[in-house]
C-alpha cells in the first residue's frame, strides 16, 4: 500500500492514464481489476499495490476525471485585472464545451461519478458531487460582477445557471439532440432567471 499515499511513481502515473481511458470507454459501474489490469498491461496484484485498494484506484480515477473539468474552468475564469466576463457570456462557453462530442466520455464518466456519489456517500465517491457543485459554482461566481457576486440574489442567479446547464447536460447526453437542448440553453440564458433584475 506504499503507493497508495505518496507522491506517484512514474510507472503509477503511466497506468492510471492507462486506466483512465478505459474508463472512459467502458465506465465504473461494473469496475474489474481483472479485465482493467489485462487491458493496460498490469495485473490486479500490482494495481492493489499502487492504489491500496479497488476503492483507492476509483478514487484516483475520480481525481483524474476533475483534472479535466477543472482544466476547463480555469480557462473561463478572469486573468490578472481582466473584468468579468458575465454570467451568460461564461455560461454559454461552457455549455459549447459540454456539447462537443469530444468530451461525451468524460461527462458521461462525471454523471456516473456524481450519481455513485448521492447512492454511496461513504464509498470511494464519497464527496465527488458536492465538490463539483462548488467547483461550477466558484467560475460562474467569477463570471459575476464583484457588486452581485456576494448577494443572495446573485448567488440564486448563479445556482439556476448551473441548474440549467446541468439539466441540459443530463437531457443531451439521453438524447443526443444537440439543437434542441442548445436551443433552450441559449433560450434560458437571454431570458434569465426570475431574479436576474433582482437588485443586489
Amino acid at each position: 500500500m506504499a503507493g497508495a499515499n505518496s507522491t506517484p511513481s512514474a510507472r503509477q502515473t503511466e497506468l492510471l492514464e492507462s486506466a483512465y481511458a478505459y474508463v472512459l470507454e467502458h465506465g465504473l459501474a461494473e469496475l474489474s481489476l481483472r479485465p482493467l489490469a489485462a487491458a493496460i498491461g498490469s495485473s490486479p496484484r500490482v494495481l492493489l499495490f499502487l492504489f491500496g485498494s479497488k476503492d483507492g484506484l476509483v478514487r484516483a480515477l475520480l481525481a483524474r476525471a476533475r483534472v479535466d473539468e477543472l482544466a476547463l474552468l480555469e480557462r473561463l475564469r478572469p486573468v490578472g485585472d481582466d473584468p468579468p466576463a458575465g454570467l451568460e457570456a461564461v455560461a454559454a462557453q461552457v455549455w459549447e464545451w459540454l456539447c462537443a462530442d469530444e468530451h461525451r466520455a468524460l461527462l458521461t464518466l462525471w454523471v456516473e461519478g456524481y450519481a455513485r456519489s448521492l447512492l454511496d456517500p461513504n464509498g470511494p465517491w464519497a464527496g465527488f458531487a458536492r465538490a463539483t457543485v462548488a467547483d461550477w459554482l466558484g467560475v460562474l461566481a467569477a463570471a459575476q460582477p464583484p457588486e452581485q457576486r456576494g448577494t443572495p440574489a446573485g448567488l440564486a442567479r448563479r445556482s439556476a445557471t448551473l441548474a440549467v446547464l446541468r439539466g441540459a447536460l443530463l437531457d443531451l447526453l439521453a438524447t443526443g439532440d444537440r439543437q434542441r437542448t442548445t436551443a433552450a440553453v441559449h433560450h434560458q440564458l437571454q431570458v434569465g432567471s426570475p431574479l436576474a433584475n433582482t437588485p443586489g
